[in-house]
């Protein structure tokens, strides 16, 4: 079968062909539909800013396809099911594990991280990692789900509990921060204010439900979002980015008793507010990583009834053979992509 492989940063991947892995006991194979470019995926290949514990390697993670292969001791799952694929293989023993919190297990395995990924004609993977996905669920936005769409519902959902009628900010309008805003509108936020430094990132916040844009580039983003508050702040801040200075930021914009999210990864240290502001404006900083497979299921189907729409979050569909064309393309953020989907 063809696979694209990771052998170096800044190195393009190879598309080769490499063994079929048949399934083992308690596993599947899956012939995959769809693999969505994530950013992480562009950390890893072209910055080299995410370090891989082995090379060569087939990455991708954001996955959906058709079961082609059932290994022994599975149930539950015949050969041709749809199907999205949770990325995160957890070893179930570890405290997190134990204590049902399998998105921070010590000692998990991750789709195109640390075992091969699915850049490739199909992946094999333990049985677990299956979701059913609905006939209405294309497989291109079946893939993206479990990642790109579910990593921002737990943030705006899981960890920020956003409410009707609460105003927010959104930090970072790429794949993350779009859906970020299309679920908060779902939720019924009364604001929400897009912040981005790039027009075309802007542009999309509007697309998806943002009420007022801010320009990062033109400095004070905090002082402009209190202005378009009346002064207050918003109830919840949602950073998407990873760095400092926009966490810094989405901290400024809260109103006294307001939260925010912080879901960007980066190596930057960030800081509180002084302790008599932060303490005494009761503020919340909270950490979001990933997304569990409760999230998935549910913005599933929210997809298969049509109340989250995520067919335009699929910019273009490209063939593993132009996978290094599509890394490009989504790291120079040309043509404003929210996701380019690799169809094998």
């Amino acid at each position: 079968m063809r696979a694209a492989r990771f052998h170096a940063p800044g190195k393009p991947l190879t598309v080769e062909d490499i063994t079929v892995l048949p399934p083992g006991t308690g596993e599947v194979r899956v012939e995959v539909k769809g693999c969505g470019i994530c950013g992480t995926d562009l950390h890893i290949a072209l910055e080299g800013s995410i370090q891989l514990p082995k090379t060569p390697i087939t990455l991708g993670h954001e996955a959906a396809g058709v079961v082609a292969e059932v290994g022994p001791g599975v149930s539950g799952w015949v050969t041709g099911d749809r199907v999205a694929i949770f990325p995160n293989v957890a070893c179930g023993s570890c405290y997190p594990c134990r204590e049902g919190h399998e998105v921070l297990c010590l000692n998990a395995q991750v789709l195109g991280i640390n075992r091969d990924g699915a850049f490739a004609d199909s992946v094999t993977l333990p049985a677990t990692c299956l979701l059913p996905l609905p006939e209405a669920v294309p497989f291109t936005v079946g893939a993206i789900v479990a990642d790109a769409v579910s990593t921002a519902y737990r943030a705006v959902v899981g960890r920020g509990a956003l409410r009707s009628g609460e105003r927010v900010a959104v930090f970072g309008c790429g794949g993350l921060g779009i859906h970020g805003i299309k679920i908060a509108r779902l939720l019924g936020a009364s604001r929400i204010i897009a912040v981005d430094v790039a027009p075309g990132g802007l542009r999309r916040a509007r697309e998806a439900g943002a009420t007022e844009t801010v320009d990062a580039k033109e400095g004070d983003v905090a002082k402009r979002i209190r202005s378009l508050t009346g002064g207050e702040g918003v109830d919840l801040a949602l950073e998407f980015v990873g760095l400092k200075a926009s966490v810094t930021e989405a901290i400024r914009s809260l109103k006294r008793g307001g939260r925010a999210v912080v879901a960007g990864v980066g190596p930057d240290r960030v800081e509180l507010p002084p302790l008599r502001s932060f303490v005494g404006s009761e503020l919340s900083v909270l950490a979001s990583m990933g997304f569990t497979r409760g999230d998935v299921q549910t913005v599933i189907g929210l997809a298969a009834s049509s109340r989250l729409e995520l067919a335009s979050s699929v910019t273009e569909e490209i063939p593993l053979s132009q996978i290094n064309e599509g890394f490009r393309r989504a790291f120079a953020k040309e043509g404003d992509p929210i996701r380019i989907v690799v169809v094998p």
